[in-house]
């Protein structure tokens, strides 16, 4: 449809046309997508595809909901309601009868939907005024597919339970003096039921027989296999709708000219992206994922895509002179579409107010329902100085190079930050880290000592951070710390604890997913760590090394568990893929390295077991230095025992047989 919302007047009698009247309706123009290159390509086909496919489904829309036809053509329809929710309801249900009765591809036909309320001007042949010009602009914005209303639609409606709103943000439009508020409406995915959702994918009525007879059967096994109560809490476990309110928030841009700023802009990134992965509403993309675009220019739709999240934020900081210039946007990455976008001038003081003013933005723009205390809480801080958190944001930056050098200057920049704030949980938290890190990687020539140090300084975190006021923001990062430190001293049920109250203070936390699959590989339950691992990877699909070697573990232990030789050398050599996919990754990630060996050497390829481990000695790895020398058996089980803590002894056992092996 052309901007003039004047559409033609389909040819009648010349009558004397009644005096127009004003009123108060409700206004749907819908309009078919590409109509004009349809018809230059095939007029006579394209006006009776039109007429069959829309107008058919249209036309008992309209009169189910009270509506008036004002005008038709061929490919615009303008129609009057008099109530706002009947016109939302038509329009919808217009969407989803054209979306089950079409194929999917180039030659579907497919509607853009606007709806206003307002006073109108009618006569017995149309309608006219300002109104109807809105819902003409809202229907041009509007993506193929979708229904976009106005504020005063957005009003009227918004209280409906079975609707979902987008907050797309104000628009100036042509003809329009003033910016008008746009929203996208659906009908709420949480109450789309199952059977909906098979016609949207036009699965025939055998197939959905099918489906329902397999689901019947998995209940009656359910009900077999398992008390009531598991099943009923397997029943009621939502569905995860990433296609609604999944998010990522890319590395902001620092735009300062001095590039020793960078941690700045980094640190405004972490804490947007841990202040929305506390809430219940959202499902948030981890960190590691998000950061493999810093400084690449991409379309929003492939970020989309890649991180299979429909939206994105986008941002840039200016520090200076006490002062901090932040831009931040929302974008639909299935559209490219901006759906609002900020800019704050601000104190340097004022910087954890920016960070929640964003946070809040973003959950009013996609609809998030807050939890009181979610609401009542949102950017609390987890520091009161502005100070400490540089220097914490510093000491972050260098902690995840993971390199014995940057490991101590982490350390000291985390201790600079807790002189300065005392009561910094977090930074307590990180200081432990570098302790921990210190005793796995043996970078430390007193690896128990540092074990010690990590102990003493998450203790002090967990004792701040339980102090906290709700929702303790904190409190799930000393926890983990707290977790890991459990499962090195090898005990494991108060490990898995910790990782379990990550998770539930933070159901986006794939940090705490990773631990979880940690401890449950050393409990001898690979099977459960999987499961884990995959929670863990849909957060952080873009995941590091870590989550290949863990992977690689819980294989290797399954080969070890398997009694039958075939099935079982089928883990191992998973095992060795994982492994290598790690080593890819990071080629001075020891462990991995000597788990490939083990693996190898079970598969009996003893030639490359030997040929890594090889590597393992020219990279300078303490293991297999102590391998070589048969005299210090006594130290040779000190660190197999510290680099392989699992429950069942039989495993670090087939592990240092694997090792022996291999280094003869």
């Amino acid at each position: 449809m052309s901007d003039n919302t004047r559409l033609p007047m389909r040819e009648v009698e010349p009558t004397t046309p009644a005096p127009a009247s004003r009123r108060l309706a409700a206004i749907l123009l819908a309009d078919v997508v590409g109509y004009s290159g349809m018809m230059s390509r095939d007029e006579d086909g394209t006006h009776a595809r039109v007429v069959r496919e829309v107008r058919q489904l249209i036309d008992p829309n309209i009169k189910k909901y009270g509506g008036r036809f004002a005008r038709s053509t061929g490919d615009g329809t303008l129609v009057e309601f008099g109530s706002a929710l009947d016109a939302v309801r038509c329009g919808l249900d217009i969407q989803r009868g054209l979306t089950e009765r079409q194929a999917d591809g180039p030659d579907g036909v497919r509607l853009r939907i606007g709806i206003n309320t307002g006073d109108v001007l009618a006569d017995d042949r149309d309608i006219y005024g300002n109104s109807v010009n809105i819902a003409a602009r809202l229907q041009a914005l509007a993506a193929p597919g979708t229904v976009y209303v106005s504020q005063s639609i957005y009003d009227q409606t918004r209280s409906q339970p079975d609707l979902f709103f987008v907050d797309h943000g104000k628009h100036r439009v042509k003809n329009i003096a003033y910016p008008i508020p746009v929203f996208e409406v659906a009908f709420h995915p949480v109450r789309v039921s199952i059977f909906a959702r098979l016609l949207r994918k036009r699965v025939g009525l055998a197939a959905m027989m099918m489906v329902v007879a397999a689901l019947a059967a998995l209940v009656l096994t359910m009900l077999v296999d398992r008390n009531q109560k598991e099943v009923t809490r397997e029943v009621q476990s939502p569905a995860r709708l990433t296609d609604k309110r999944s998010i990522a928030v890319l590395p902001f841009v620092n735009m300062s000219s001095d590039p020793e700023q960078e941690y700045f802009s980094d640190g405004m990134t972490e804490d947007l992206i841990t202040e929305l992965s506390r809430l219940t509403g959202l499902f948030v993309i981890a960190r590691n994922s998000v950061y493999i675009f810093k400084g690449r220019t991409v379309k929003a739709q492939q970020v989309s895509q890649e991180l299979g999240v429909r939206y994105l934020v986008e941002g840039s900081v200016r520090k200076a002179n006490g002062r901090i210039r932040i831009t931040a946007q929302l974008i639909d990455g299935s559209t490219g579409y901006h759906v609002w976008a900020e800019y704050y001038d601000r104190d340097l003081n004022d910087v954890f107010t920016v960070q929640e003013e964003i946070a809040r933005r973003i959950t009013g723009a996609l609809a998030v329902k807050l939890t009181s205390d979610e609401e009542k809480h949102m950017g609390q801080p987890y520091t009161s100085s502005k100070e400490a958190w540089g220097y914490f944001m510093q000491g972050a930056e260098l902690y995840r190079r993971f390199t014995p050098q940057d490991n101590a200057k982490a350390r000291a920049l985390f201790q600079q930050a807790i002189d300065i704030d005392p009561k910094f949980a977090r930074a307590y938290a990180n200081l432990a880290a570098t302790h921990r890190q210190d005793y796995y990687g043996r970078w430390s020539p007193d690896p128990e000592s540092s074990k010690n140090l990590a102990y003493v300084a998450v203790q002090k975190g967990v004792e701040l951070a339980e102090s906290e006021p709700e929702p303790k923001p904190s409190l799930s990062s000393v926890r983990e710390q707290q977790g890991w430190l459990d499962l090195y001293n090898r005990d494991y049920k108060k490990s898995a604890w910790a990782a379990e109250q990550v998770v539930r203070r933070n159901h986006n936390s794939a940090d705490g997913y990773i631990l979880w699959a940690q401890v449950l590989v050393y409990e001898g339950q690979p099977q459960q760590a999987l499961e884990k691992l995959k929670e863990a990877s849909e957060r952080n699909p873009k995941f590091p090394y870590s989550y290949d070697y863990i992977r690689g573990q819980a294989n290797y232990v399954l080969g070890v568990q398997t009694k039958d030789r075939e099935v079982s050398r089928q883990y191992f050599k998973q095992a060795e893929i994982d492994f290598r996919k790690a080593l890819e990754k990071n080629d001075n990630y020891r462990p991995a390295r000597s788990y490939l060996v083990a693996a190898l050497t079970e598969l009996d390829q003893l030639d490359e077991a030997k040929n890594q481990m090889n590597i393992s000695l020219q990279k300078g790895e303490p293991l297999v230095t102590l391998l070589k020398d048969p005299t210090k058996q006594a130290l040779i089980k000190e660190q197999i025992r510290a680099m392989t803590p699992f429950e069942d002894q039989m495993i670090s056992d087939r592990l240092e047989d694997a090792w022996l092996k291999a280094a003869r």
